[in-house]
């Protein structure tokens, strides 16, 4: 018996065999990285993938921002930190910051699942990190929006004696 994930849609191979489909991630990973190869055979000239470095990554997400979605506001426009302005702007559109670090995220894995080392891992160098971080700093003053780092606070102690405290509260009425 094959055992099929839950969340896959199974499916059959040539020989009647069930597989799964692919996940949902999985395609995206796949098209997220055909994309990118893409774009460094149309480079002039084009970019064999061994020699791809931060520059070219940059380069690749400055590119995809032509097709963004998400307003970001100039620091000259009168909405600027603003999170709900009044009326159009003709600020730019621009890849979303959470979408590039999804972006970067996949790419990083489907590079190594291509064979690349995670030492030479182009996705995970450091101008990509750190331009990462500038695209969401600005995105965030740009729109008036917090990214603040989420850190996991310790849970407060059970204090004893207030607990029996209210447990003999209850049960005396």
């Amino acid at each position: 018996m094959d055992l099929v994930s839950e969340s896959s849609n199974p499916t059959c191979d040539s020989e009647g065999r069930v597989t799964a489909s692919p996940s949902r991630y999985e395609n995206q990973k796949r098209r997220d990285w055909n994309t990118f190869c893409q774009y460094l055979r149309n480079q002039r000239p084009p970019v064999p993938l061994p020699v791809c470095g931060g520059t070219q990554v940059l380069d690749f997400l400055r590119y995809l921002d032509q097709f963004g979605k998400t307003k970001v506001h100039t620091p000259t426009c009168p909405f600027f930190g603003l999170p709900n302005p009044p009326a159009p702007c003709p600020c730019p559109l621009r890849q979303a910051w959470g979408s590039l670090d999804a972006l970067i995220g996949r790419l990083r894995a489907a590079y190594e699942e291509n064979g690349g080392t995670p030492d030479s891992n182009p996705f995970a160098a450091r101008p990509v990190r750190l331009y990462l971080r500038e695209v969401r700093d600005f995105q965030a003053k740009s729109r008036g929006v917090s990214y603040d780092k989420k850190r996991k606070r310790p849970k407060p102690k059970p204090n004893v004696t207030s607990d029996a405290t209210s447990s003999t509260t209850l049960s005396s009425r």
